[in-house]
Order: C-alpha cells, then sequence, then structure tokens
C-alpha cells in the first residue's frame, strides 16, 4: 500500500515531538539531579566516602574552693586496629589476646570489622607494661595511642562527692555524674574520604575539627578542711568501731559545703573493687534516722520565735511528763527538779522541750518544721538525697506531738539537719546547700559561671536566732555539750542520742550519736555535724560526737585565721571533764628561776644553754591540765 507524502510527513513531524518532548525530559531531568539533588547526592556520596578518626576532650578538672586539683586526668596507653592494615587477623588476634587477657574470638571479630579504625576489646586505658609488650610485637595494623583517665592526688578524700567515671570517661556517680556535660566537653576528630577497603584516598583533602575541652569545675569544699573530717572519721572507725560514721561541715550564713564525708569509704581509682552500696550511697544526704535531741534546736527556735517560753522562765522536771495517759521519759529518770528553759536546753530535758511542743501545738509546730526544710529535699548538687519521714498531720496525736518535740518519731537527713540549724543560729535564713561553686575555662581559666548563695526564706527573726546562739553556746559551757567546750572560741552546740529503729521497731542497745555544732557563738564562721551509728562504746553524743566535732572545729578555726574571743561563757566543770589551764611565759627564765616559782607543768627540756630561749605551746595559749611544754634552751636571754 503506497503512503502518501502527507502521511509521511505526518509521522515524521510525531516522531519529531515525541523525540523533542523525551529529549525536554530527559534534560529537565538531568537538570534537576544536576541543581536540585546535585549537592544532597554529593553529601551522600561523602558519607559513603568518608572516615572519620574521633579525638577525645580532655574532662575537666576539678578543684577546692582555693584551686587544689581535686581531680584531674592522667595519659594512659590504648590499643586501636587498623583492619586494613592488618596482615594475619587470626595470629594477630591469638597474640593480643595473651597480652590483654581478653578472649581470642572477641579481639578477632573486633579486627575485622570494615572500619577505619577500631578499639580493641581489653585494650583500654591499659598499663605501660602491657603498652610495652604490645609495641615489641610489631603487629601491623596495631597501634598503641594516647588515652585519658581520671586521676585523683589524694585517694579517697571526699570520694563520695566527687563520684567517679566510667571507661569512657562518662560521669558515674557524685558531682562526675551531676556536672557531666560543663566537664566532658565537645569531641574532635579528622574526616578523610576512603576506599571501600578503609584505604585513604590519594589527592583527596582531610578535614580536622579539635575537640573542645570540658570546663573546670571549682568547688565550696575546701581541702584542709575536708582532710580535717577525713581524720578524724578515720580516727572514729578505729576508736568506736560503728557501723558507719558521717560528717559535714558548712558555712552557715552561705548554705556552702566546706567538707562531707563517711565511712565506710572508697578509692574512686578502684571502685570497682568495692561493693555497690558503699560508692552508691553518699550518708550525708541519703542516710535518714531518727535525729534525736539535735532536732530540739528546731523546737527551742519555733518556741522563742512563738514567744510561747522564755528563757529565764521556771520549770520542773520530776524525770518524766504525762501525756495523753502515756508518760514520756527524760534521759535522766530521776529528773532535773526545779530548773529554767535556759537549763531545760542545756540538760536537753526530754519534759521540758514537750512542754515547749504543747504550748506550740501541732499545727504551729508542724509550720516551723516544714519552714526549716525538713519533709522536702534540700535540693544540694549531687544525687540520691533522701525526702525524710514525718508524721501525718491528720494522724498526729498529743503523744506524737510530745516525742516529735524532742526528735523521736520523725527522720531526718543529716544535710537537712545542717540546713535547718544553719538558719536557726544565722540569723534565721534558710539556705539551699550547693557544693558547686564557679565554672572556668580550661583554657583561659576565665571564669564562665558562678553560683551564688540561694535564701529559700526567712524562718525565724534574727532577734531569735540571737537567743538560739546563747542558748546553744550555754549548753556547750555547762551542759550536756561539755566535751565541745573550747577556750577562747565560744563554741555552741547540740548533742544527740537516738536508739535505732529496724523493721518498724526500736533495736534494744543500737544507737545513733550526733553532735552539732558551730563558732564562734557571736558570728557564727562554720558548722560541724557528726554522726556515729552503732558504736561499740557509751551510747552518748556528748561523749562520743562532741569530742570529734571539737576537734575538727579547733582545727578549722586555727586554719582560717579566726581571732579568739574572751568573753565566752565560762566551762562549768564536773566529775571527768578535761580541765584546761593557760600556758605562763617561760621565755628569758632560768631552770633554776622556772624550779624556784614552783612551776608544776611537766617539761621536755631541749638544748643547752642558761635560759630558755623559746617554748611551745606559746605562752597565753590553754592547754589540757597536765599537758607538757616543750622548753629550747639557749645562752642568748629574750628581751
Amino acid at each position: 500500500m503506497r503512503v502518501s507524502n502527507v502521511t509521511v510527513r505526518r509521522r515524521i513531524f510525531l516522531a519529531l515531538v515525541i523525540g523533542m518532548i523525551l529529549y525536554t525530559a530527559l534534560i529537565t531531568r538531568l537538570g534537576y539531579i544536576q541543581i536540585v539533588q546535585g549537592q544532597w547526592l554529593l553529601d551522600q556520596a561523602n558519607d559513603l566516602w568518608k572516615r572519620d578518626i574521633p579525638f577525645e576532650a580532655k574532662r575537666g578538672r576539678i578543684l577546692d574552693r582555693n584551686g587544689e586539683v581535686l581531680v584531674e586526668n592522667i595519659s594512659v596507653p590504648s590499643v586501636l586496629a587498623i583492619p586494613a592494615q592488618i596482615q594475619d587477623p587470626r595470629e594477630t588476634a591469638k597474640k593480643l589476646a595473651v597480652i590483654l587477657g581478653e578472649s581470642e574470638e572477641k579481639i578477632y571479630e573486633a579486627i575485622t570489622k570494615r572500619q577505619m579504625i577500631n578499639r580493641v576489646p581489653g585494650g583500654r586505658k591499659i598499663s605501660a607494661e602491657k603498652a610495652r609488650q604490645i609495641q615489641q610485637l610489631n603487629l601491623p595494623g596495631i597501634e598503641v595511642a594516647e588515652d585519658t583517665k581520671r586521676y585523683y592526688p589524694y585517694g579517697n578524700l571526699a570520694a563520695h562527692v566527687l563520684g567517679f567515671t566510667g571507661i569512657d570517661n562518662q560521669g558515674l556517680t557524685g558531682l562526675e555524674r551531676v556536672y557531666h556535660d560543663f566537664l566532658q566537653g565537645t569531641p574532635g576528630y579528622v574526616s578523610f574520604p576512603a576506599d571501600a577497603g578503609g584505604r585513604s584516598m590519594p589527592g583527596q583533602p582531610e578535614k580536622y575539627i579539635p575537640p573542645i575541652d570540658g570546663m573546670d569545675m571549682y568547688l565550696t569544699i575546701d581541702k584542709t578542711i575536708q582532710s580535717f573530717l577525713e581524720r578524724e572519721l578515720d580516727q572514729a572507725m578505729i576508736s568506736y568501731q560503728p557501723d558507719d560514721v558521717l560528717a559535714i561541715a558548712m558555712d552557715p550564713k552561705t548554705g556552702e559545703i566546706l567538707g562531707m564525708s563517711s565511712r565506710p569509704t572508697f578509692d574512686p581509682s578502684r571502685y570497682q573493687e568495692y561493693p555497690d552500696e558503699v560508692y552508691n550511697r553518699n550518708l550525708p544526704i541519703w542516710k535518714t534516722y531518727e535525729p534525736g535531741s539535735t532536732f530540739k534546736i528546731v523546737t527551742l527556735a519555733a518556741a522563742l520565735n512563738e514567744g510561747v517560753v522564755r528563757l529565764n522562765e521556771s520549770f520542773h522536771d520530776p524525770g518524766y511528763i504525762n501525756v495523753a495517759g502515756v508518760r514520756l521519759h527524760c534521759w535522766k529518770r530521776s529528773g532535773h527538779g526545779h530548773e529554767t528553759m535556759l537549763e531545760v536546753v542545756e540538760n536537753s530535758c526530754n519534759p521540758g522541750f514537750v512542754t515547749m511542743g504543747q504550748r506550740l501545738g501541732k499545727e504551729r509546730l508542724f509550720d516551723y518544721i516544714h519552714k526549716f526544710g525538713f519533709g522536702q529535699k534540700t535540693g544540694i548538687d549531687l544525687i540520691g538525697e533522701a525526702r525524710g519521714l514525718l508524721f501525718d498531720l491528720k494522724r498526729f496525736g498529743p503523744v506524737e506531738l510530745g516525742t516529735t518535740s524532742f526528735g523521736q518519731g520523725v527522720a531526718v537527713t543529716p544535710i537537712q539537719q545542717m540546713a535547718a540549724v544553719a538558719a536557726a543560729i544565722n540569723g534565721g535564713k534558710l539556705f539551699k546547700p550547693y557544693i558547686a561553686k564557679e565554672w572556668r575555662s580550661s583554657i583561659t581559666q576565665e571564669v564562665v559561671g558562678r553560683v551564688k548563695p540561694t535564701l529559700v526564706r526567712q524562718v525565724i527573726t534574727p532577734e531569735t536566732s540571737e537567743q538560739v546562739r546563747y542558748a546553744l553556746e550555754s549548753v556547750v559551757a555547762r551542759g550536756t555539750g561539755r566535751n565541745a567546750f573550747i577556750d577562747g572560741y565560744r563554741v555552741g552546740g547540740k548533742t544527740g542520742t537516738a536508739q535505732k529503729v529496724r523493721g518498724g521497731r526500736y533495736v534494744q542497745g543500737e544507737y545513733i550519736v550526733s553532735f552539732i555544732g558551730f563558732a564562734p557563738a557571736d558570728d557564727p564562721q562554720i558548722l560541724v555535724y557528726v554522726a556515729v551509728d552503732n558504736p561499740k562504746a557509751t551510747a552518748f553524743g556528748g561523749l562520743i560526737a562532741a569530742p570529734i566535732v571539737r576537734n575538727i572545729l579547733e582545727s578549722t578555726l586555727a586554719y582560717l585565721e579566726v581571732p579568739r574571743r574572751s568573753n565566752q561563757i565560762e566551762r562549768e566543770y564536773r566529775y571527768g571533764d578535761k580541765k584546761y589551764v593557760e600556758v605562763p611565759d617561760l621565755r628569758g627564765l632560768s631552770m633554776r628561776e622556772i624550779t624556784a616559782s614552783y612551776y608544776t607543768m611537766p617539761l621536755d627540756v631541749t638544748g643547752y644553754g642558761s635560759y630558755v630561749i623559746k617554748q611551745s605551746p606559746e605562752p597565753g595559749s590553754k592547754v589540757e591540765e597536765g599537758s607538757k611544754i616543750r622548753v629550747f634552751l639557749g645562752d642568748k636571754t629574750v628581751e
């Protein structure tokens, strides 16, 4: 059949149109891919080619308030594998397994992964000796690189507060965990293109992103004061063999924690060797127990602030008080007889404090208990803080009111007691306790963040607080806290002895004894709390905990160069109390003159000569009666 020219032309035209449509579609598609999807496709290709070698940032240091380093980093070796360069994976895995003590199959699996660089199992942060052995093998594709780990220059000092990090330098406990984001920094890396075998592609540019080191963190902790706490707790564990013991030191005017410690403790660099209940329980914030008589400070402050009691008013204590048919006893079963309310505080007389509670009433007493921060977390910047336990006000009867007034039937934490007593003695201000003070750039040391004291509320008036300080100073000078007395430093404080509760019942013969003390009483610079759980000795806070607090206070006040006061309340001595005498000035005297003056203190004589040229302790110091005075002899007299 003959096709006409018109038909041919139509077919050619149709073919041309279809071809142009296809060509246009192809050009459009190519343009879309090239222009619209070009960068996306290039990024996808780069992701397939790109290999990154990470560089860890150095973790920020942790320092005390004076710049003493408490935690820093040290270099340690780690083993890396470059699979593309390993010639005999099976033999390599076998040799590494012997040195690293790791499974041969596990190492083989890691070093044969199709990645640019892999970590070798068991090769993280190894000893220098293992690193040397691996280097001597000279295995192709196996490199020993520099890594870092945390170093604690003072061992277990403040271990529970500082915490520790894991194998990847991630914070696991303590401040290391709370402030991990500040301390960890930002990792860097080297990025370069590589082929499918992981080999670097020649002629292609590399990109280096440097790591940003973590910030240095300065604490409110004072390393020297912390060491005083640690020293006394170690001695307490030896002397009394308790289940545990804890101590806190605080600046009562700001809420800054100057020291915090407990026993049993651990070494953060070897935390794996200790039971988790040891390193996971920071007792000063975690432990909850009946406080005993230290809680009476709250009752006293509330009663004085409400005007329901006066320190000079009279009270009679027969040794008990009847409340709703229940007899609540004083610790002194025969009673204290006639006494003033100040003497009620000095003697820690339970019936007197029950009377204070009754005058307040349950609503007002509970209101002050809450205002002082009990029944709620203080918000201190540590993990694991407990809330404590209070009676339900709806089920709070006359007996519960009485027992709560002297610290029985409620459960509190040590840090709650510290915050509350600080408020009672600092002018009435409740502060939030805290430990992290400021952050600085690890490179420039420029301050990039600072924490200021946080005032929670005004609980009592400054005038009431002054009365509380006076009463508590009287407790130390004349009452149950006499073993915390320090001549010239005006110490105030309160003892606590509480029977332990287990399974909802009191445990016969087991007690938590405590003492909370501060100085100077007219201008408190430091507040210290010590609690000893189940000491294998006489169970009274005044006999066990008070001397420990005394030692901490005396060392701290001397370290802080706090001047002594001359207007303190005179100590009342009782049978068995240690007496203190003033050291005379022996300088310039001959031994004959000293003997002729009937001087009776024992001497430790050092040197040769006719006259005393130096002595220790210094003249005017107060020492225990019978203490030995060291004198140094020479030929030159003191002018």
